[in-house]
């Protein structure tokens, strides 16, 4: 006897193209007579295991990442579940296809990529009318939006309403990552339009096709679209991704009390960074109170890495202000000191009185750092000279080289190693393959955001937070560092292993959903056992039964 089928249950030929029902040559014998899918599919019933393979084997089949890439989407805008269990029983092959570097590649060329709509659009034109619109979007129990505008995608700059890959990417990973559902995701573009000449004489653009707005029009559709997305999905986290420098920092301490409400730019490579240099500390045998970090880029990245370094620190006892004295910035016009006019209102912290410099490897030599972190999108500026003053002045340099996608970051593994004789502690945004020195083989660890993000959204979701305060990112740092075994440190990274990823990401979401249950900013009760609760938020890529 077959179950009845749910109210909203489509039959017959339209399941097959609902992707979050879809389960394609796996739908049983009952199935195909309860759904009316007899001659609709071929005659074999596949178990989901027998699908992966062959997802496998074309992928694998592909030329190129690009390549891989558009089929992978194509997967997912077809069969959600079997997407996602591909992606995470091979998470290490196909991260960089998903995202970083590939989806870089994606963005770059999304208007002549375009097949099939995914993600939701709000442009100028519907200024006043947010609300209205949010409510077309089919899944009514939305938990977290990813939101960009797309000034600043990636190293890549302004890509307008191309940089939609990016929220799809970053939602991919919450649930892979995280096991957030799917249908809890939304990918939300901004288009304020562009001021990228490329894109607005390209035919085939998708955006608005005009100036980028600024001022009193842009905020105001911004102010519009947070107040809508939380009065359509009550509680609802949102992501800030990829706005321009100014915006970002303005916008998230903007919201940051109004909304649940964070800048992944910002606080999550803040908290990824700190996690690798907390973990280096396990190879120097040095403590973080006796680093000094020279950043080179002293935009959102780069501050929000100082930030959480700097309230690291304090946690240990140091005060705000001599923190901030380890941190040091350069940027396009130099190294960033008191003495220069007009700095930005997001450098004055860390503007030191110490006489200018206007390039890196004066301020190497100047001030003697024993880590130098890479997030200006400059490739090669981690040059040979730079490295090996690195290495002079210390036994093991901290060498991080973060910015993304991978054309763009600072210096190779290779290099960061070769020239330092295999002494560097190396990390990268971007992957890079095995380095061998001598006899050893070194394993970069990627700092990727994904090892922060997805895990504090699980935690934030699963504890019902109403804000997500700078000590949910402190804790997701440490946490991600204590995951870090003697294994990996030995081989040279100072990340976990990506096929340990949901694990870590529900550590880290026991820690940072702890925070709210400690600072009443939830009202929830909080559970007896709860990492146990965590697991139980966390989404499986398994078929439902229909019959």
């Amino acid at each position: 006897m077959t179950k009845p089928l749910p109210p909203n249950m489509h039959q017959g030929v339209k399941i097959l193209h609902d992707p979050i029902r879809n389960k394609g040559t796996a739908f049983t014998e009952a199935e195909r007579d309860a759904l009316n899918l007899r001659g609709l599919l071929p005659p074999r019933v596949h178990s989901m295991a027998e699908q992966e393979l062959r997802v496998l084997h074309n992928i694998r089949e592909k030329a190129t990442d690009l390549d891989r890439y558009l089929y992978l989407i194509a997967l997912q805008d077809r069969n959600e579940n079997l997407f996602y269990r591909v992606v995470m029983n091979h998470l290490e092959e196909m991260m960089p296809i998903l995202y970083t570097p590939t989806v870089g590649q994606a963005c770059m060329a999304f208007r002549h990529l375009y097949r099939k709509p995914r993600g939701f659009y709000v442009s100028l034109n519907d200024k006043g009318n947010v609300a209205k619109l949010l409510n077309n979007w089919p899944h009514k129990d939305a938990r977290i939006i990813v939101v960009t505008d797309g000034e600043r995608i990636l190293g890549l700059g302004d890509l307008g309403a191309d940089g939609m890959g990016i929220p799809i990417g970053k939602l991919a990973l919450y649930t892979a990552c995280a096991g957030i559902h799917p249908t809890h995701c939304l990918p939300v573009m901004l288009d304020v339009g562009t001021d990228n000449e490329r894109l607005l004489n390209d035919p085939l653009y998708n955006g608005l096709e005009r100036r980028r707005a600024r001022g009193k029009l842009y905020d105001e559709l911004v102010d519009e679209f947070i107040t809508a997305a939380s009065k359509v999905f009550p509680g609802v986290l949102i992501q800030l991704e990829d706005f321009g420098n100014t915006n970002a920092f303005r916008f998230l301490e903007k919201y940051r009390d109004r909304a649940c409400v964070f800048d992944d730019d910002i606080q999550g490579t803040g908290a990824v960074a700190v996690a690798g240099l907390i973990a280096s500390m396990r190879i120097t045998g040095s403590r973080l109170s006796e680093q000094k970090l020279l950043f080179l880029g002293a935009g959102e990245a780069g501050i929000g890495i100082a930030d959480v370094f700097v309230a690291a620190l304090v946690e240990e006892g140091m005060s705000p202000d001599d923190a901030r004295a380890k941190c040091w910035f350069v940027d396009s016009k130099g190294l960033v000191c008191k003495s220069r006019d007009k700095l930005a209102e997001h450098k004055l912290p860390y503007a030191h009185d110490y006489p200018g410099c206007t390039d890196l490897i004066t301020a190497v030599h100047a001030l003697k750092p024993t880590a130098i972190l890479g997030l200006s999108g400059q490739p090669n500026t981690f040059t040979q000279e730079v490295i090996e003053a690195m290495a002079s002045y210390n036994d093991r340099p901290i060498i991080f080289a973060l910015s993304n996608p991978t054309s763009k970051a600072e210096c190779t593994a290779e290099e960061a190693y070769g020239y330092s004789d295999g002494r560097a502690i190396f990390a990268s945004g971007s992957p890079f393959d095995p380095v061998t020195i001598g006899n050893k083989t070194f394993v970069p660890g990627q700092g990727n955001n994904a090892y922060i993000f997805p895990g504090v959204g699980l935690g934030v979701i699963a504890s019902g937070a109403r804000r997500v305060p700078d000590e949910m990112f402190l804790a997701a740092a440490q946490s991600l560092a204590s995951q870090v075994t003697d294994a990996d440190l030995e081989r040279g990274r100072v990340y976990p292993s990506l096929t340990r990823i949901r694990e870590v990401s529900s550590l880290i979401a026991r820690d940072v959903a702890q925070i709210a249950f400690d600072n009443k900013l939830t009202d929830m009760e909080e559970p007896e056992d709860l990492l146990a609760f965590i697991h139980e938020h966390m989404y499986q890529p398994v078929y439902p039964h229909y019959a």
